[in-house]
């Protein structure tokens, strides 16, 4: 599945994260870590202690990947409202959702402190990152001096997490679409 440029750890670290997205930490068993990486038996043990601390490797990449893809956005060009519009209406595979959000509904994963931490991280940075950029709307007259720039980024990232859980329970992202377009009407400038 791939390329042989790419390390045994770096093969395993993919598949792990590929695998906690689609099955949740319980339904990652190592053998299906080393059947999707194509590693041989006991590399995982060679590279990492074990299902835990490959786990924390998938979950820390993730987490990374899931910041630089939305700083990306966020950090672009454009008014604040154009900023958190294009955040809103960026390409997603809604029907997967997301793969740190739906790390918060893994019981192990939300159970253990040094697992749930870089899921906790990320979503903290994203609200803060977009409190950042609500607060400067708000600087700049472009949203209402009385909002709340922590609740109003609190909302904005809790449209998009339940916006996959609607997508996924329906089988469309209709649902998604509808709730990022109702948040935008509200923020309008």
């Amino acid at each position: 599945m791939y390329s042989g440029v790419m390390s045994t750890s770096e093969r395993l670290i993919e598949s792990t994260r590929e695998l906690l997205w689609e099955r949740g930490y319980v339904g990652t068993s190592p053998k299906a870590i080393l059947e999707r990486s194509g590693a041989g038996q006991g590399s995982m043990y060679h590279h990492f202690k074990g299902k835990p601390d490959l786990a924390l490797a998938a979950i820390r990449r993730t987490a990374e990947e899931t910041r630089v893809t939305a700083e990306a956005v966020l950090g672009g060009p454009g008014t604040p409202y154009e900023r958190i519009r294009a955040y809103l209406l960026r390409e997603r595979d809604v029907l997967r959702g997301c793969p740190v959000g739906r790390l918060t509904m893994d019981p192990d994963v939300v159970a253990d402190d040094e697992l749930r931490a870089p899921v906790e991280e990320t979503l903290g940075w994203l609200r803060g990152r977009l409190a950042g950029i609500v607060q400067e709307g708000k600087e700049q007259g472009q949203f209402a001096p009385g909002l709340d720039a922590g609740e109003i980024a609190s909302t904005i990232v809790a449209t998009v997490q339940g916006g996959y859980v609607l997508a996924r329970a329906s089988g469309s992202p209709t649902a998604f679409d509808a709730g990022v377009r109702g948040l935008l009407t509200l923020l309008a400038p």
